[in-house]
């Protein structure tokens, strides 16, 4: 088991079924418009799965983050850090603030931010820590993981730097950062699961 990051389409993000994210599509609707906004709709329908195409999101948060929040300390303001780290749902638009929508049939509630804020803050930690750009572009099915537990750490014995001290940090700044990329370029959501 575990948590994903995961893309999503059209439609298993308009379904009511148990795996569906239809309650949460209906409730960011709801304070979109609520807000003067457009709904969003225009949710691309998921493809057949093609290893290296980017058509896809999917990664696994298995490394401790401790890391990664002591360089969010560091390099973001307290609010930045909550936008960069703590959404349940990724949009492809920009929001001037977070979105908090109560799910009542999970209890609890689901922060949705927009791919358009978070991208700048993941960047200046990429920069931070100067993330190779080896660091795998796609990630349809756990790429980053498994360039992490292989090529990242080859790397880091060649090319010492900020990223080769702590490679569970560098893969935080990765998939945040290609979270928010996939998010924009697909026009599509990414959810925490």
């Amino acid at each position: 088991m575990g948590v994903y990051l995961v893309s999503v389409g059209a439609e298993e993000w308009f379904s009511d079924e148990e795996d569906g994210w239809g309650e949460v599509a209906s409730a960011l609707n709801a304070e979109l418009r609520r807000r003067g906004l457009p709904s969003y709709e225009e949710v691309p329908a998921e493809t057949d799965f093609a290893p290296g195409s980017g058509q896809a999101f999917e990664e696994k948060l298995t490394p401790y983050m401790t890391g990664f929040l002591a360089l969010c300390q560091m390099h973001l303001s307290r609010e930045e850090s909550e936008i960069l780290c703590g959404w349940t749902v990724l949009v492809p638009f920009s929001l001037d603030e977070e979105i908090w929508l109560p799910i009542a049939s999970d209890d609890h509630e689901s922060m949705v931010a927009g791919a358009p804020q978070v991208l700048p803050l993941a960047e200046k930690l990429a920069a931070a820590i100067d993330l190779p750009a080896e660091t795998p572009v796609t990630c349809d099915n756990l790429d980053l993981s498994t360039w992490f537990r292989h090529q990242a750490k080859e790397l880091a014995t060649t090319r010492i730097g900020p990223r080769s001290k702590d490679l569970d940090t560098a893969f935080y700044v990765a998939l945040f950062l290609r979270a928010a990329q996939h998010s924009i370029r697909r026009s599509c959501p990414v959810v925490c699961t």
